[in-house]
């Protein structure tokens, strides 16, 4: 991930959309903290199919019925001594 402040990107902005455009990412700063990311367009369809997995995962996560197992074993019995 490549980082520049926001003066440098608003000076080569071109240059910015070429790099994006490229498929890498632009972290954007401003007195030294991250403002905002510019990443390729691709990405957000990734991005949005990433958090629909994890939603379904959760909820597949709430329906699955718990069952107990007896521990026989102790916290102590996982560590060497």
């Amino acid at each position: 991930m490549k980082t520049i402040t926001a003066a440098e990107a608003n000076r080569q902005f071109s240059s910015v959309l070429r790099t994006v455009a490229q498929g890498e990412t632009v972290l954007i700063t401003s007195r030294g903290k991250p403002v905002a990311t510019i990443a390729p367009a691709h990405l957000d369809a990734t991005l949005a199919a990433r958090e629909q997995a994890r939603q379904e995962f959760l909820e597949h996560l709430r329906n699955v019925r718990m069952t107990h197992v007896p521990r026989d074993w102790t916290r102590d019995d996982l560590y060497e001594r």
